[in-house]
C-alpha cells in the first residue's frame, strides 16, 4: 500500500481538495502545517489524532509545521460550536501555548513549531481590512457550514472573522516556508479551502496547494470521543494520570477497538489483523484492549509510566494491594473515599466511618467471617488496630470488604 491507501485503511481520510494527492503524497515530500488554538494548556485525547496523522506524513518523509494558535485562540474558531466560545486574554493564551508546544514537541520532536500569535499581532486594522480582507467575498464566507450553522443562533463579527485569520496563517506559512498542505479534521474544511482561496488570489490560480481532512473520532455508540466518567481525557499526567490514561485506553468497547488500533497505534497490517482475529476468537481475554492501552500510553507517558499503570491495575485486578507504593495508591484510589486520620484506630470504627458498612455490629460480622482486610492481610481479630507505622510508605491504609469493595484511610 502507498501512503495513501494506507491512511484510508486506517479510517483516517474523509476528504481532499485534490484527487492527485492519492499519489502525491507517495511521490513528493511536501511541507505541511497543522495548528491547534491554546483553549486549554494541554491538548486531549480528542486531538491527539490530528498529531499521529501529522506524524504517519513525517514518517514518510514529510515536513510537519505545528502551529500553536496564540492569536486565533483569541479570536474562537466558530466551526460547529453552538455558542461563542469565552475569549481567552492574551496572558492565558500565551500561557497554554507553552504547554501545549511541550507536548506537541515529544510527539513531533523535528517539527517546526511556530505560534501565529507573532505575526498576527503585528498586523493593524488597516491592513487586515485592504490587504487579506479584500480578497473574500461575504457570500462565499456565509456559505461555510461552520458559518451557516450559527447565523439563525447568532455570530459575531469576531468568530465571523475567523475563517479570514486562519487563511491568513496557510498564506504567510506558504510564503514563509514553501507549506502546500494544511491538514485538520472534517469541521476545519471551511477554513482550510478558505487558505487555499486566499493563496490562489494573492498568488495567482496556478498555484500548487491543498487541504487534507480526516474524520472527528467517534464512538461507536453515538457517544463523544475523548472523555470518562470524570470528565476529559487529557495527555498532562498532572490532569490525567498515566493510571487514568490506561483505563480509558483498556476500556474501549470490542466494536471500537480495532479501529482504534488503526487510528492511533503504528501497530502493522499485520498486528492488527491477528488481533481483530483474537477479538473475534476470545473476546473475554481483550487483548486488543491491552495493546491499544499499552501503546498509547507509552507513546504519551513512557514506558516507565506504562508499567506503573500496568503495576496498579494488576494489583487491583488481584487483590495484591500491598505492593503498590503511596503514588500508586493515589493514582488508583483518587476517586474512593478517603478519611484521613492522626491515630490508631480500632478496624471496626473505621469500616463505619469509611461507609464500608452501616454499623459496627455488621463490621464485627464481616471482620469475624474473614471478609475483611487491610493493605491485603485478612483480619479476624475484632480489636485490631490500623497503625500508621504499617501502613504503605507510612501513609495509606486500604481496607477491603469482600472482594471489590475499598475504602482508603490516610494517616496525617
Amino acid at each position: 500500500m502507498n501512503l495513501f491507501e494506507q491512511l484510508k485503511w486506517r479510517g483516517l481520510v474523509f476528504d481532499m481538495t485534490d484527487p492527485a494527492l492519492t499519489s502525491i503524497l507517495s511521490q513528493e515530500k511536501l511541507t505541511f502545517y497543522l495548528g491547534a488554538d491554546p483553549t486549554a494548556d494541554s491538548l486531549h485525547v480528542g486531538h491527539l489524532l490530528a498529531y499521529l496523522v501529522a506524524k504517519r506524513l513525517s514518517l514518510a518523509g514529510h515536513k510537519p509545521i505545528l502551529v500553536i494558535g496564540g492569536g486565533t485562540g483569541l479570536i474562537g474558531d466558530p466551526s460547529f460550536k453552538n455558542s461563542e466560545r469565552q475569549l481567552l486574554t492574551i496572558e492565558t493564551s500565551l500561557k497554554n501555548a507553552e504547554g501545549i508546544t511541550r507536548q506537541v514537541k515529544q510527539l513531533l520532536p523535528d517539527a517546526l513549531i511556530v505560534n501565529n500569535y507573532d505575526w498576527l499581532s503585528s498586523l493593524n486594522a488597516i491592513e487586515f481590512l485592504r490587504d487579506i480582507g479584500k480578497n473574500f467575498n461575504v457570500s462565499y464566507m456565509m456559505s461555510k457550514d461552520s458559518v451557516k450553522s450559527r447565523i439563525e443562533n447568532g455570530i459575531s463579527f469576531t468568530e465571523f472573522s475567523y475563517q479570514i485569520i486562519q487563511a491568513w496563517d496557510f498564506e504567510h506559512l506558504y510564503k514563509k516556508y514553501n507549506c502546500t498542505m494544511q491538514i485538520g479534521g472534517q469541521d476545519q474544511w471551511g477554513n482550510i479551502t478558505s487558505g487555499l482561496e486566499l493563496i490562489r488570489k494573492v498568488h495567482g490560480y496556478e498555484s500548487k496547494a491543498y487541504g487534507f481532512t480526516f474524520p472527528l473520532v467517534t464512538k461507536s455508540d453515538g457517544m463523544k470521543f475523548g472523555k470518562s466518567e470524570s470528565g476529559a481525557i487529557w495527555l498532562d499526567k498532572a490532569k490525567t494520570s498515566s493510571y487514568d490514561f490506561y483505563q480509558f485506553w483498556i476500556n474501549t468497547a470490542d466494536d471500537d477497538v480495532i479501529l482504534r488500533l488503526k487510528q492511533f497505534t503504528f501497530l502493522s497490517v499485520e498486528e492488527i489483523s491477528a488481533l481483530e482475529i483474537e477479538l473475534k476468537n476470545n473476546p473475554e481475554k481483550r487483548n486488543a484492549q491491552k495493546v491499544l492501552a499499552r501503546e498509547l500510553t507509552q507513546l504519551i507517558h513512557g514506558k516507565k509510566a506504562l508499567e506503573e499503570a500496568e503495576h496498579i491495575t494488576q494489583a487491583l485486578f488481584s487483590g495484591t494491594i500491598e505492593q503498590l507504593s503511596a503514588s500508586e495508591i493515589e493514582m488508583g484510589f483518587k476517586d474512593l473515599l478517603t478519611f484521613e486520620t492522626q491515630d490508631n484506630e480500632l478496624l471496626i470504627d473505621l469500616l463505619v466511618k469509611t461507609d464500608l458498612v452501616q454499623s459496627k455490629r455488621e463490621a464485627r460480622d464481616l471482620i469475624q467471617s474473614g471478609a475483611v482486610s487491610v493493605n491485603g492481610d485478612k483480619i479476624t481479630e475484632l480489636t485490631y488496630l490500623v497503625h500508621k507505622s504499617k501502613a504503605i510508605d507510612n501513609k495509606y491504609s486500604i481496607l477491603r470488604k469482600g472482594k471489590k469493595k475499598y475504602a482508603l484511610v490516610k494517616h496525617l
